[in-house]
C-alpha cells in the first residue's frame, strides 16, 4: 500500500524523486585541453554535467550554445547534448569514450576538468518527472542561488582527490545532493517566473495546492477544492495551473495518482484494491481502466513477482 507517512508530505519534488528512485547511479568525469567536443544522444534520463575548472561550452538541441565555467551545472533532461572547447568544433561519439564502464574520459590535458552524473529511476514512470521538466536547467555559480551547489561541488572535487577509505559511498551520496540543489537552485532562480512545474511548486498560490494535494492524494480532491486552498475562484485557478504547468489540474492529480500506484504496484507491497484506494480510487474497475488507459496495459502486468 502506498504509505503517506513513508513519504515527505506536503514537499513534491521530494516525493516525485523519492517515489520514482532517482538516483545518480554513473559519475563520470573528463579532463580536456585543446581543441576537443563530444557528443550524447537523447535519451529517458536526467542527468547533471559540472565544471571543475576550466570551461566548456554546452551546445543542447534547440537552444544557443551556453558556456559553462567553473563552478557551473546543468541538469539535461531528454535532449542531445554535446559539449566542446568551442562551439565550431565538430563532436564525435561521447559515448565511446566511456564505453566498457570506464568513467573517466582524457582529451589531451586538463586544463578543463568537468563530471557528469546519469540519474536512473527504479520506476518505470520516469516519464512525470521528466515531462515535466525542461531539457537544460542552467545554473551559473553567479546565480544568487547558486551557493550550496558550489558547496557541494567543492565537496565532490575534495572526495575526488582525497582517495580516502569510503569515497566511493560519499562521492555517492554527494552527487544525489548535488542534483537536488541544482534543481533547487534553477527552480529559486528567474528562470522559473514565467511558468513550468518548478515555477508552479515556488508560486505562492499554485504551489500551495501542489503542496496540498502531494500530501493528500487519496482526498477526493475538485478543482473547486483546490482552487480554495490555493486561494483563487475555480477559473482563474484552473487557467493559470494549465498555463504553468501544461495540462489541467486534474489530469496531473490523475497522472501522478497512477504514476504512484504504478511504482507501489512494481515493489509488489500490496494488492491492486488497496493500491486503487490510497490514491484516492473507490472503484477498482474504473482505476484498471485509468491505469489502461495511461500505461496501456492492466495493472497486474505491473506487479513485480517476488
Amino acid at each position: 500500500m502506498v504509505s503517506q507517512s513513508s513519504r515527505s508530505p506536503g514537499d513534491p519534488l521530494s516525493d516525485v524523486l523519492g517515489v520514482l528512485g532517482a538516483r545518480v547511479t554513473r559519475r563520470t568525469r573528463i579532463g580536456a585541453a585543446g581543441r576537443w567536443a563530444l557528443s550524447f544522444p537523447a535519451i529517458d534520463r536526467l542527468k547533471f554535467v559540472a565544471m571543475l575548472r576550466g570551461s566548456g561550452w554546452l551546445m543542447v538541441s534547440g537552444a544557443p550554445p551556453r558556456l559553462l565555467g567553473m563552478g557551473d551545472v546543468c541538469v539535461l533532461g531528454r535532449a542531445a547534448y554535446a559539449l566542446a572547447s568551442h562551439p565550431d568544433e565538430a563532436p564525435i561519439d561521447g559515448q565511446a569514450f566511456y564505453a566498457d564502464g570506464c568513467n573517466v574520459a582524457r582529451l589531451g590535458g586538463d586544463d578543463t576538468i568537468g563530471i557528469g552524473g546519469t540519474v536512473t529511476f527504479a520506476s518505470a514512470s520516469a516519464d512525470f518527472l521528466l515531462d515535466m521538466l525542461p531539457d537544460c536547467m542552467l545554473v551559473s555559480r553567479s546565480s544568487p542561488t547558486s551557493g550550496a551547489v558550489g558547496t557541494v561541488l567543492a565537496l565532490l572535487n575534495s572526495e575526488s582527490e582525497r582517495g580516502a577509505i569510503g569515497s566511493e559511498i560519499v562521492s555517492a551520496r554527494l552527487a544525489d545532493v548535488l542534483l537536488v540543489e541544482a534543481i533547487r537552485a534553477y527552480a529559486g532562480g528567474d528562470m522559473t517566473a514565467g511558468g513550468g512545474w518548478l515555477g508552479a511548486l515556488s508560486d505562492p498560490r499554485i504551489g500551495r495546492a501542489l503542496h496540498a494535494f502531494h500530501a493528500d492524494v487519496a482526498q477526493r480532491w475538485t478543482v473547486a477544492q483546490l482552487a480554495t486552498v490555493a486561494g483563487m475562484s475555480r477559473a482563474a485557478f484552473s487557467a493559470d495551473f494549465t498555463r504553468r504547468i501544461g495540462q489541467p489540474p486534474l489530469t496531473y492529480l490523475r497522472t501522478w495518482r497512477l504514476t504512484l500506484a504504478r511504482a507501489a504496484l512494481a515493489r509488489g507491497r500490496a494488492n491492486i484494491a488497496d493500491i486503487a484506494n490510497s490514491v484516492g480510487y473507490v472503484s477498482q474497475s474504473a482505476f484498471g481502466h485509468a491505469y489502461r488507459r495511461t500505461f496501456g496495459c492492466s495493472p497486474m502486468a505491473d506487479v513485480r513477482s517476488g
